[in-house]
């Protein structure tokens, strides 16, 4: 079956030109710092970030405990949201493999948080406390619905990190979206953080990597770091080059998933028992709760999507999140929606 795949979109496949470039790559051992294609992948990421240098990683997880163990010691205290994917979806990483300690303050709807509660969150100089080292941030905010976060806030947020001597890094995942969304350059929702992650296997289409960017120095440690932590890749070009195709021909391209995701949510408000949720829909993603009048759970509901040819993530009870991506089409819209009457009219 052709499935209709909405679950997430890291279930993208590489572009027949990836897969080209993937095949023609220069290729060298990148851990003696000899392989062209990563060299220039890095290169391409760090101008395209506004940032000194680059460092590849197989993954977004690698890359933000690669980035938290860079800023800090052991002992040190990380503040970020409470529903921040390093707090929630990362094993605890930076915890156990760093011995980082997390201070997590609320999220607020549109993925922020308070400004007066980054304030209080930062410790004072006292031999009781963990010391404050790193404020991280999430953009765009996976679970408050995909929302993009605004260069005004960023700058604000930044502004009480400095007055407080708290490093920042962006868990930029999808920092691509969020600057489609906002109508700015990538740079412009990150020049105000020593580190960003952002990844390539999302929405940008490659197979595999993520790619963690700050100054000269801080990837120096980085790469240290990522050593460490198994992540030191040999003919990794082979990867790279999916990378760098990504970054050249799939960004601008963003727009079109959120046109889809726009599109989509239209067209459940028109399905009986669905409800959009968490202010959806935001960038690529749109998050909708069944009504318990239905009678269905999302498992069973779910089942019977799949039936019909579509996938869909289940994120509660009655709740699922649905990822427009490079593989949605127009046409695949008018199928989802009517999947979705079905399912839950039985018919």
């Amino acid at each position: 079956m052709n499935w209709i795949d909405l679950r997430s979109d890291t279930v993208t496949l590489p572009t027949e030109n990836m897969r080209t470039a993937m095949g023609r790559a220069q290729l060298g051992d990148d851990v003696y710092g000899e392989d062209p294609t990563v060299n220039r992948l890095q290169a391409l990421a760090a101008e395209r970030l506004g940032k000194e240098a680059a460092l590849f990683v197989p993954s977004g997880t690698m890359g933000n405990l690669a980035a938290v163990l860079a800023h800090c010691g052991r002992g040190d205290e990380v503040i970020m949201g409470n529903l921040a994917h390093t707090y929630l979806y990362e094993a605890g990483g930076i915890s156990a493999l760093g011995g980082v300690h997390p201070f997590t303050i609320p999220n607020q709807a549109d993925g922020t948080l308070i400004i007066s509660d980054i304030q209080r969150a930062v410790r004072a100089d006292d031999p009781h406390f963990p010391r404050s080292k790193l404020l991280i941030l999430e953009n765009t905010h996976n679970r408050c619905g995909g929302v993009s976060l605004s260069r005004h806030y960023m700058l604000e947020a930044a502004q009480v990190a400095r007055e407080n001597s708290l490093a920042i890094h962006l868990d930029g995942a999808r920092i691509f979206n969020a600057a489609v969304d906002q109508g700015v350059p990538a740079s412009a929702l990150v020049d105000m953080v020593d580190s960003v992650t952002f990844c390539l296997s999302k929405g940008l289409c490659a197979p595999v990597g993520s790619v963690l960017c700050g100054s000269r120095g801080f990837i120096e440690e980085a790469h240290r770091i990522r050593k460490q932590l198994g992540g030191g890749m040999r003919q990794a070009g082979v990867l790279a080059a999916a990378g760098i195709v990504a970054l050249e021909e799939m960004v601008d391209r963003l727009v079109e998933d959120h046109q889809h995701a726009a599109q989509l949510a239209e067209g459940l408000r028109s399905v009986e028992g669905v409800s959009l949720d968490k202010g959806s829909p935001n960038t690529n993603m749109v998050y909708i709760e069944i009504d318990s009048s239905m009678n269905t759970s999302a498992q069973d509901c779910a089942a019977k999507l799949k039936n019909e040819g579509v996938l869909v993530g289940i994120t509660g009870p009655r709740h699922f999140r649905l990822v427009c991506h490079y593989w949605i089409k127009d046409e695949h819209l008018p199928q989802v929606v009517q999947a979705f009457k079905n399912a839950l009219s039985g018919g």
